[in-house]
């Protein structure tokens, strides 16, 4: 794993890998809780009995969901360390390219795409690269920003 502190010069790293999280499960349980945290219940994600005859052949995780394990994802392949604070600020671009079905494993691809030093910290330009298993595209790419502030 990889540790990017306020003494990492990280000039080098730009246009390169961070690394690769560890695989990660996506299981009903969980889609079930986002559902019920964010109201969106459709069929597609909730109802495994419906959805074995829908498009997919079984449940998918919501696009969101996956969005929303970005940080946990990430967390197992980036440690960063020894900052007052790590602020979400945003996204440039997201997409996603396949489902993610019910049952799969799944890992963050990291790469740094930019760091730009300003007064309120340093921002980090980073696409996450949803790799799922056994499929040839990604659940969802992802280019966020975080704010590192000392």
């Amino acid at each position: 794993m990889l540790t990017i502190d306020p003494q990492t010069e990280l000039t080098p790293l730009i246009g390169t890998s961070l690394g690769a999280g560890d695989w990660f499960t996506i299981d009903q349980t969980r889609i079930d809780a986002f559902a019920v945290a964010t109201e969106d219940r459709q069929w597609l994600h909730t109802d495994p009995e419906r959805a074995a005859a829908g498009p997919y052949g079984q449940t998918i995780a919501h696009g969101f969901l996956v969005l929303a394990l970005l940080p946990a994802l990430a967390s197992s392949a980036v440690e960063l360390s020894g900052f007052t604070s790590i602020v979400n600020y945003g996204l440039n671009r997201v997409r996603f390219p396949a489902a993610v079905r019910v049952g799969s494993q799944v890992r963050d691809l990291l790469r740094l795409d930019a760091a730009e030093v300003a007064p309120s910290g340093t921002l980090l330009t980073l696409t996450h690269t949803i790799e799922v298993d056994g499929q040839d595209r990604p659940g969802c790419v992802a280019q966020q920003l975080r704010l590192l502030t000392l």
